[in-house]
């Protein structure tokens, strides 16, 4: 096979065309186990996998939101003791009203789409979170984001519940939690960490149903409104003063419990859903 110029003259064959020949000749003749070889096939292999994994990456972002989103609902249902597995997740949450509120001010935000809003993903922008200083920093979560949800559970047109999500540092990862409140705004219905890396055995028990339900009817703050829930060092004395607003202990997991009283104290004090209960309690 010959190009020609259409005058029937012979084309010249191009530089560019030959220079790749050439260099994917040498390629092909070098032996299978030279060095050369090995490292060109292996950046190669390298860089196929990684558009791969950014393809699909990319492609599976959607699905993993909704699978994220529901696995959420799952863990708000429960804790809101209306989970049953043999009913749709979106049916049940229809007893859900989610609502944003700014937390600085404890007032409902309407400017934006609730059911969408990721309030962990805004804690990391800059431009939708705050810098939390040190000295407040309790739960260790060095920013938090300026927005965030509430989930309302609904008797009519009055709230049975409230459901907050909270989360601060344990003794290995940061912990997260739906915490629910009965309809004063102040007594613990239910509590579930769904998602930690605690130890096994140990700080891990925090999911375990037997310990959450320790947290069912327990005082968030005492009736001065100081914040006084706290898990504590071994077994709650139930004739003690401070019984109503104690928590057994894990044994083995000191570091983890007191992460878990730090995450209380942060999120129901003023930099965190303090604001919003103040004016729930009022009735506003």
């Amino acid at each position: 096979f010959r190009l020609t110029y259409a005058d029937g003259g012979d084309a010249l064959p191009s530089p560019t065309n030959n220079l790749n020949q050439g260099l994917l000749t040498k390629f092909r003749n070098l032996p299978n186990d030279s060095p050369q070889k090995i490292v060109i096939v292996t950046i190669l292999l390298c860089l196929v996998c990684s558009v791969m994994v950014s393809s699909a990456a990319v492609l599976l972002r959607p699905l993993q939101l909704g699978e994220e989103q529901l696995s959420k609902r799952i863990e708000i249902l429960k804790v809101a003791g209306l989970y049953n597995e043999d009913e749709s997740v979106n049916t049940l949450f229809n007893q859900i009203e989610t609502r944003i509120i700014d937390l600085a001010t404890g007032e409902y935000f309407t400017d934006i789409d609730a059911d969408r809003y990721d309030y962990q993903q805004a804690a990391m922008d800059p431009d939708t979170s705050i810098k939390i200083p040190d000295k407040k920093d309790v739960a260790k979560i060095n920013r938090r984001a300026k927005l965030a949800p509430v989930y309302l559970v609904k008797e009519g047109d009055t709230a049975k519940s409230i459901i907050l999500p909270i989360y601060g540092y344990g003794l290995w990862s940061t912990m997260h939690a739906f915490i629910s409140l009965k309809n004063d705004g102040k007594t613990v219905e239910a509590i579930s960490f769904y998602q930690h890396g605690e130890t096994p055995g140990l700080g891990a028990e925090i999911a375990n149903p037997q310990w959450r339900q320790r947290w069912n009817n327990k005082k968030i703050f005492s009736d001065a409104g100081k914040i006084k829930l706290r898990v504590i060092h071994g077994a709650v004395d139930n004739n003690s003063a401070n019984a109503p607003h104690e928590i057994d202990g894990i044994s083995g997991a000191t570091l983890t419990a007191n992460g878990v009283t730090n995450m209380i104290r942060f999120w129901f004090g003023d930099n965190g859903f303090g604001p919003y209960l103040e004016k729930y309690w009022q009735g506003a």
